[in-house]
């Protein structure tokens, strides 16, 4: 037997599980209104909404990363504003 591993990947995309799933008939309407090929259009459906799924669950990581470390980025942009010299909002610039 061949280990899955050592197979290409679009052998992936060859191989499909039927199933059967049970929809309203106005959504049915509605999907066939789309693509005929309702198998198609529900798994092209299906991988958008994973990856919806996965770039919000990235995205809240980022923002609770961001937020855990937000005191010391305000502090290093703080001090690089305070080298370059450019002035704050409310704040006139420093002279020299």
């Amino acid at each position: 037997m061949v280990s899955q591993k050592y197979l290409p990947r679009e052998y992936d995309y060859l191989v499909r599980v039927k199933t059967s799933v049970t929809f309203p008939s106005d959504l049915l309407a509605r999907l066939d209104h789309v693509d005929k090929n309702r198998s198609a259009l529900l798994e092209r459906a299906a991988i958008a909404y994973l990856a919806q799924l996965e770039r919000l669950d990235r995205d809240r990581k980022d923002v609770e990363i961001i937020n855990r470390n937000a005191g010391r980025l305000n502090r290093e942009a703080q001090d690089t504003l305070e080298y370059q010299q450019l002035p704050l909002r409310g704040r006139p610039a420093r002279r020299s």
